[in-house]
C-alpha cells in the first residue's frame, strides 16, 4: 500500500497546463470557491485603485477577479507552471497583473508596499505561520488589510476535507490537505494579534448550492465548523 503524501503542493503545477480549460473538477472546484469570498471580502473594501498582493495565487483565479473589480494585482505562488499559466492567462486576456514565483515567508517586495494582502487556501499549507504573517505585516501600508480564508482543525473538519472531498467525492486530489495543518480560529486570531494586527471579523464558507454542471457553489455559513473568512487591519501607525 503506498503511502499518501499529505500537504501535495506539486498538484498544483501537474495541472498547470489545463487551469483555465475547466476541464478539471478539482480546479473548477477552486475557481467556485471565488464569488462566494469576494462576495465578502468586498463589503471591507473598495478594491479600485488599491494595490493589492494575492499570495499563494496558484493559475490566478483571483489575482484575475480582483483585476476586474478594479485592483493592481500582484499574484505570488511557489508553484512555477502554474505562475507560467497564471501570466499566460493574464496576456491572453489582456491585464495587466504581475505574476512572481515565490513563497509567503520571503516575500520579494518593499515595506509598505501594498494596500491589501489577499490569502485564500494557503495558510493552512505554509511551512511557518508566523513567518508568513510576519512578511505580511512588513509588506503592508500602515492601515492596509489583510483579507484570509482557512480551514478549522476539529473531527468534521478532517472528515469534510480529507474524506468526503479527497476521498469520497474526489473533490480534491488526495492528498492536497494535511489535517495537522490546519488552523482553530482563536488560534490564527491570537497569532494575527501577536504579529500586530487588528482583528476583524470571521465568518463561515460552505457550499450553497449547485450549479448547472453538479458543481458546488460556495458561500458564507454562520458556523466556522470547516472553512472560515477573515479580515484584519494593520493600525494606521504600527511602523
Amino acid at each position: 500500500m503506498s503511502i499518501i503524501q499529505r500537504n501535495n503542493l506539486d498538484i498544483y503545477d501537474d495541472v498547470a497546463a489545463d487551469w483555465w480549460s475547466d476541464d478539471i473538477r478539482w480546479v473548477r472546484t477552486l475557481k467556485n470557491l471565488v464569488p462566494g469570498r469576494l462576495g465578502w471580502f468586498n463589503r471591507h473594501i473598495d478594491w479600485v485603485g488599491k494595490t493589492v498582493l494575492d499570495l499563494g495565487c496558484a493559475g490566478g483565479f483571483m489575482a484575475e477577479a480582483l483585476t476586474n473589480n478594479g485592483a493592481n494585482v500582484t499574484g505570488i505562488d511557489p508553484a512555477a507552471q502554474a505562475i507560467a499559466a497564471a501570466a499566460a492567462r493574464a496576456k491572453h486576456m489582456d491585464q495587466t497583473i504581475q505574476y512572481d514565483v515565490g513563497v509567503g515567508e520571503n516575500l520579494p517586495y518593499p515595506d509598505d508596499y501594498f494596500d491589501a494582502v489577499v490569502c485564500v487556501d494557503v495558510l493552512e499549507h505554509v511551512t511557518d505561520l508566523i513567518e508568513v504573517l510576519a512578511e505580511v505585516v512588513r509588506v503592508l501600508k500602515p492601515g492596509g488589510l489583510f483579507l484570509y480564508d482557512t480551514i478549522n482543525r476539529n473531527i468534521i473538519a478532517r472528515l469534510a476535507t480529507i474524506t468526503i472531498a479527497e476521498d469520497v467525492l474526489r473533490l480534491l486530489p488526495k492528498g492536497t490537505h494535511d489535517p495537522t495543518m490546519f488552523i482553530k480560529p482563536r488560534e490564527l486570531r491570537d497569532a494575527l494579534v501577536e504579529a500586530g494586527f487588528v482583528v476583524g471579523p470571521q465568518i463561515g464558507l460552505g457550499p450553497r448550492g449547485l450549479n448547472r454542471r453538479g458543481d458546488i457553489m460556495f458561500g458564507q455559513l454562520p458556523i466556522k465548523a470547516v472553512l472560515y473568512m477573515g479580515i484584519a487591519c494593520l493600525p494606521e501607525f504600527t511602523k
